[in-house]
């Protein structure tokens, strides 16, 4: 994906925030699209504050949608529906700043168990996705998570916390795949974007128009 679409896309889901500020909904994604935002792509965008906490990430595993409307219905989630944090206020937006993951298709790992998964992974580029058959529970890790977690070990175990598993004790029988994410951030806050994309839109760029009603299920990263 160019830098033009980088930019579209970012601004479009600082739009969607406001629009869900104003009216309660995501912003309207019109066509026709550039190839790379017709496409259909799965997607996380997380807020940060300025000093890198986390403030709201949402996504789906699944491509359901036009990568443009994902980005779209994804920014408004992690701004107002992420259930770990408060909906995002007006004032916010001049200290937040936005990242996108658009993610390749899930691939099974095949992985005896949870100690071979570790020699499997790969710190700083794979997302990985956990799934209990017995209980269904079920939890993913962007690739940007490695950040934070940089020693596979201790990845997994927070993953496996997150799917409410035991953190430190062999779960049998789960099942893990893998994915990677072009990841984006965009510089400039949110209120910034808002002014730039005010002052004109750039080709490529998404506009008001037809909204996408495709639906994928939400996951949190």
């Amino acid at each position: 994906m160019g830098r033009q679409e980088r930019q579209a896309l970012l601004r479009l889901a600082a739009r969607s925030i406001r629009r869900g500020l104003e009216e309660g909904r995501p912003e309207p994604v019109a066509g026709p699209l550039p190839p790379a935002l017709a496409a259909r792509r799965a997607a996380f965008v997380s807020l940060h504050r300025a000093g890198g906490e986390l403030r709201g990430c949402i996504g789906s595993l699944l491509a359901t949608r036009a990568l443009a409307a994902e980005v779209s219905h994804q920014a408004f989630a992690a701004a107002f529906q992420d259930p770990r944090f408060l909906p995002v206020e007006a004032w916010e937006l001049a200290g937040l700043h936005l990242e996108i993951s658009v993610l390749s298709p899930p691939e099974p790992v095949a992985a005896a168990d949870e100690e071979a998964l570790l020699g499997l992974l790969r710190p700083g580029e794979d997302g990985l996705i956990l799934e209990e058959p017995a209980s269904g529970r079920r939890a993913t890790f962007l690739p940007l998570v490695w950040r934070s977690l940089p020693e596979p070990a201790a990845f997994l175990a927070a993953l496996k916390q997150k799917a409410g598993l035991p953190a430190h004790r062999p779960v049998p029988g789960l099942r893990f795949w893998r994915y990677r994410a072009e990841a984006f951030a965009a510089e400039a806050s949110v209120a910034r974007l808002l002014e730039e994309a005010a002052d004109g839109r750039p080709d490529g760029s998404p506009g008001e128009g037809m909204e996408d009603e495709g639906r994928g299920p939400a996951a949190q990263a």
